[in-house]
């Protein structure tokens, strides 16, 4: 009995021991937000005020200082992503991920993101230089000295957090405008579905925007089967590349944005709104933040890794972003010299290959060795795309793209937009911009608006008959960039007679505008309708513009919903669901049952009309990323039965025939995860955020503590734009509004903002998730609160060693 007694003891005290080393672990790892500090770096004292939702305000005496500050409560409060994120620009993921992010270093060294960011780095101005060092050594200083304990990320993968240089925040830049990119995926789509597809067919699958001209396009199907691309070792090059970014034409990735003039306000003066739409993470991709210094007060969204304020408002001026999306990568087939497998075909003969040796360590496993090419085009990605090279391939993929170019200097050019006094200021500012080109809205304290894309476009060859849509042969330069859209001739809208300008990745240019910019524009449901709401009434309040971002009211599904209505079906739930979409007019409610119904039709309908053709593991990738609803529209207005056939029976199925099969489809899969009565069904439920924590997402007893997840409104194609995910005929969201933000010029304290998780990257802490609620109910905080409030979580006094 003694003995049992002595091992409750002993198990009880070990518990203890444990419990009691877990709280002393998380209160060291929690970061000072109070008191004083004495660090090496900045130059003179810096104040850290924080606000009761860890919002900093950071004072300084110079612009280098509060820059100083940012990197120092982002170390504190975000370390781990910091680290994520110069590990993605490094290719340096399967140091602390295994081999499973093996994929995703082969791309990024292939691609060579820190090396375009270190010559960036070589010619970048003086100013820029200052900036990034400063940041820089903020971040140093919050992990060598001021760090306490280790994030848990590091813990448990057992690493450590090495010194951060200023040119991982310039990589960071770079894989920023790779994440708003992605046309070179579209490009690589086209020549993939080649392969079992006429080109005609692939274009029903990868059609132009709506209203765009028709223009002539070189057979790229037919080349790519002359040239052998789909043969050996030359397929293999190109099939076995990861899709590490969204490709363009994403459902549910861009923006919003619009901007009132004072005549369209209740205030007089401008008000500005803004919901930039991005992958959701736990924790968010922004950090709210203030900095003040001489020469700078300004507010708003900072992004760790950056020494900015990327979206926000100063004394004067307040701006907003979405993505335009132009057509800045192309993919180049290089022909390998048949005599020298070490040089390439050109139009003036053969030229070499730089070549660039690569060693990538995997944890738990040997290290890889990548050699790496570059053509005059740019790196070589087929390179990433085997362990074994390519072998006695004839042909490999190049990528031409604005943002790996030497001469960028985005630090300099954000920061003049930051302290920009006007909107001509601001527009004058956006010349030095490269990427990624940006729908910019700003509003100034004169009551004067605008709208600038800026950035870098390529201008093509007339003679170019593949028009940067499809990988082109590189030795013929009738396919070559000729030269830039000049910085002043990009799209731009100034005071406009209507008083209003909103963007939201729609098509920005009229017919007479004279350059190519794209024509794989997202499609302009969320335009429609924020331009609808707009001209609802005279006058507007900012009340009425934090409505409109929170609106759920699709106008892509009436095009969609007669097809549905029509279904018929003998399934014995088919009554009620139909009474279910009585009244239905595409109002994306969390509490109704017609949004899953409708959804879960249309996910069954894709699958039953494209997966004969494509194969299950082709549409279930596009169904991850590419749109779907005007290619369905496209299908369903054809009556195509070419698409709609089922080629596994004997049969010749209708469309209409499909969306009756889609419909019992769909009601099965519902019942499955919500019961079998239609009428307890609910959009809320099966369109759930499910924000994801890198790498611990993956992990199942991690998941519940790091990931977020909440019920949502809305969809893929309402103004309150959370992406409906139909990979594996689940619905949830991953993609959505990752900060909302409503502008007041006129007075500044009725800014508002809100992102998607809290500030801390702590899974424990309340400011972990403080912010998922409010986001998901359309609820705000403020940008300027009043003095008291700013300092409510207390205030950091930072003080220059041997100051």
């Amino acid at each position: 009995m003694r003995w049992i007694v002595r091992g409750l003891l002993a198990i009880l005290l070990l518990v203890v021991a444990t419990v009691a080393g877990l709280w002393a672990y998380m209160q060291r790892a929690a970061p000072q937000t109070d008191g004083e500090l004495t660090l090496t770096g900045p130059r003179a004292e810096i104040r850290i005020e924080r606000d009761a939702h860890g919002i900093p305000t950071i004072r300084a005496g110079s612009v280098e200082d509060a820059v100083f500050g940012l990197g120092l409560v982002h170390a504190q409060d975000r370390l781990w992503q910091l680290e994520t994120h110069r590990r993605i620009g490094s290719g340096r993921l399967a140091e602390a991920f295994g081999e499973g992010a093996l994929g995703n270093d082969r791309f990024l060294r292939a691609l060579g993101v820190r090396r375009a960011a270190a010559a960036q780095w070589e010619r970048a101005s003086a100013g820029s230089r200052a900036l990034l060092q400063a940041y820089a050594a903020g971040i140093d200083a919050g992990v060598r000295q001021a760090m306490r304990a280790r994030p848990p990320e590091f813990v448990i993968l057992g690493v450590d957090p090495e010194p951060w240089d200023p040119v991982d925040s310039l990589a960071w830049a770079i894989m920023m405008a790779w994440d708003l990119g992605g046309n070179w995926n579209n490009e690589l789509r086209r020549l993939r579905l080649s392969a079992t597809l006429p080109m005609e067919r692939v274009e029903q699958l990868l059609p132009a925007y709506p209203g765009e001209p028709v223009i002539g396009l070189r057979d790229y199907a037919a080349l790519y089967r002359d040239l052998g691309l789909h043969a050996g070792s030359t397929r293999t090059a190109w099939a076995e590349l990861p899709e590490i970014a969204p490709p363009s034409g994403i459902d549910g990735v861009g923006s919003n944005n619009w901007v009132l003039a004072g005549a369209r306000t209740d205030t007089g003066k401008p008000l500005l709104a803004n919901d930039p739409h991005l992958k959701l993470s736990a924790p968010a991709l922004w950090y709210f933040a203030r900095l003040q210094a001489p020469g700078l007060d300004v507010a708003g969204a900072t992004m760790p890794g950056l020494p900015l304020v990327v979206l926000g408002q100063n004394a004067r001026l307040a701006w907003g972003f979405t993505n335009t999306g132009p057509d800045v990568q192309d993919l180049y087939v290089e022909q390998i010299d048949d005599a020298d497998p070490t040089r390439y075909r050109t139009p003036e003969g053969s030229a070499a290959f730089e070549t660039v040796r690569e060693t990538i360590r995997v944890k738990g496993g040997a290290d890889v060795v990548l050699d790496v090419r570059r053509t005059r085009h740019g790196p070589v990605i087929s390179d990433a795309g085997t362990l074994d090279g390519v072998g006695d391939a004839r042909h490999v993929l190049a990528m031409r793209w604005t943002a790996l170019d030497p001469d960028s200097d985005p630090i300099a050019t954000a920061l003049a937009m930051m302290r920009a006094g006007s909107v001509a200021e601001f527009v004058a500012a956006t010349e030095g911009w490269v990427a990624p080109m940006q729908s910019m809205v700003v509003a100034d304290a004169d009551g004067a608006i605008g709208m600038v894309a800026p950035g870098r476009v390529p201008v093509r060859s007339p003679a170019n008959d593949l028009h940067g849509l499809a990988p082109a042969p590189g030795w013929d330069a009738r396919y070559d960039w000729q030269g830039w859209v000049p910085a002043g001739e990009t799209p731009r809208e100034l005071d406009p007679p209507r008083g209003w300008i909103a963007t939201a990745n729609q098509r920005i240019v009229g017919p007479d505008y004279p350059h190519y910019l794209t024509r794989e524009w997202t499609l302009p449901f969320r335009q429609q309708r924020i331009e609808q709401m707009l001209e609802e009434r005279a006058q507007h309040s900012i009340d009425d513009l934090a409505r409109m971002q929170a609106d759920v009211r699709s106008l892509a599904a009436p095009r969609l919903l007669p097809w549905l209505m029509n279904a018929k079906s003998d399934h014995p739930r088919a009554d009620d669901a139909m009474a279910q979409l009585e009244g239905f007019d595409g109002t994306m409610a969390g509490d109704r049952a017609a949004p899953a119904i409708y959804w879960a039709w249309k996910g069954a309908l894709v699958r039953a009309v494209f997966a004969d053709e494509l194969g299950a593991a082709t549409l279930e990738t596009l169904l991850g990323g590419k749109r779907f609803q005007d290619v369905l529209e496209g299908v369903l207005e054809r009556g195509d039965v070419w698409w709609c056939d089922d080629k596994a029976t004997p049969a010749a199925e209708t469309c209409a025939q499909m969306a009756d099969r889609a419909f019992g489809d769909a009601l099965d899969h519902l019942a499955l995860g919500m019961g079998t009565d239609p009428a307890m069904w609910r959009w809320g439920a099966a369109h759930t955020l499910r924000a994801e924590h890198r790498p611990f997402s993956r992990v199942a007893l991690l998941a519940p503590l790091f990931e977020l997840r909440t019920p949502l409104a809305g969809d893929t194609y309402t103004v309150n734009a959370t992406r409906v995910v139909q990979r594996d005929r689940a619905l949830h969201s991953d993609h959505g509004p990752s900060l909302r933000a409503l502008y007041d010029v006129a007075d500044r304290s009725r800014s508002r903002v809100i992102h998607s998780s809290g500030q801390s990257g702590l899974p424990w802490r309340a400011q972990y998730r403080d912010f998922v609620g409010p986001w998901a109910r359309g609820q705000y905080l403020p940008l300027w609160p009043a003095a008291e409030a700013a300092a409510a979580g207390g205030t950091l006094v930072v003080r220059p060693a041997g100051g």
